[in-house]
């Protein structure tokens, strides 16, 4: 039975657990003809911390075009009452926008560029799809936290991503400072599966992306990775791309300031690591959240802003 042989076993037991990382982090095999989008010394601080920032990787006129963008799917998807878009607690204004790689054009694209594309198929060694896609936005002043977490405790229990071969790709849409709530993450993290206490509410992703409560670390061993790699904050110019493994302990603080902290998520995920039966019986969440009809493998294609 498939439960018994689960490796990154979470929410199901009486104690919380760190377990070893069965999976490589950086995959050897090159999937790309092209000349490598890494070289070797950030190859191996990506493999050694669980991220890696390429700083302006985009330039100022595609940070403009996207930008703007974003702003306008935000007027657009306000109000609108469409599942995916989350409201911040309290205040109403817009935390999130899922799904923007189906719902906007010129994402569309964007995921297909080789400089964010290539890096994903170098680092997991295959071809890749897009497992999920997002805005956060974080608003000035009304912007709440995200609370510590690993995505993969999250994927595998919640969508039956079976093993860590999956990134994200945060693309820095705004300046990130240390003020205004940016990307925290510990390095060292992604080496250590942290199993979490309490069972999964049914549709608890209608809660979890406003405020995570399940699949939240013990706090003494986030204490432990903490003292062993530091914690890391990933301030940067707009432009500039953040990577991280699946697995890698991240979150971010409040952001009281009044200048927004505006990311642009992509989740690539190896064709080779395609969604099985989340645990536990759970019901799979909605593919806004965890695609699972589309996984056909991305072709590059240089980004055009229209």
């Amino acid at each position: 039975m498939l439960l018994s042989q689960d490796a990154y076993k979470s929410r199901a037991q009486s104690t919380a657990a760190i377990l070893k990382r069965n999976e490589p982090v950086v995959y050897d095999e090159l999937m790309t003809s092209s000349a490598p989008a890494l070289n070797t010394a950030q190859r191996d601080v990506y493999r050694e911390n669980g991220f890696l920032m390429l700083p302006d990787l985009f330039s100022a006129d595609e940070v403009t075009g996207l930008y703007d963008e974003m702003q306008q799917m935000r007027g657009d998807f306000t109000a609108t009452g469409r599942a995916e878009v989350i409201a911040e607690p309290g205040s109403g204004e817009v935390r999130s926008i899922f799904d923007v790689h189906k719902l906007n054009a010129l994402f569309a694209n964007l995921v297909r560029d080789p400089r964010v594309l290539n890096v994903a198929r170098e680092i997991l060694g295959s071809e890749v799809y897009i497992h999920q896609s997002r805005i956060n936005y974080k608003p000035g002043f009304t912007g709440k936290e995200f609370y510590w977490h690993s995505d993969f405790e999250t994927w595998h229990t919640e969508d039956g991503m079976p093993a860590m071969r999956a990134l994200s790709c945060s693309i820095l849409l705004t300046d990130n400072s240390d003020l205004n709530g940016p990307l925290m993450l510990i390095p060292g993290s992604h080496r250590h599966f942290i199993s979490c206490l309490g069972e999964t509410p049914e549709d608890n992703y209608k809660k979890s992306l406003k405020k995570q409560e399940a699949g939240v670390p013990d706090d003494f061993l986030l204490r432990y990775l903490s003292d062993l790699g530091g914690i890391k904050s990933c301030t940067g110019k707009a432009g500039s791309v953040v990577f991280f493994d699946c697995n890698t302990m991240h979150g971010s603080n409040g952001n009281i300031t009044p200048y927004p902290r505006s990311n642009l998520f992509f989740v690539y995920n190896s064709v080779e690591n395609q969604l099985q039966a989340p645990t536990d019986g759970l019901a799979p969440r909605p593919g806004y959240i965890a695609v699972r009809d589309d996984v056909n493998a991305l072709e590059p294609e240089p980004f055009v802003m229209a």
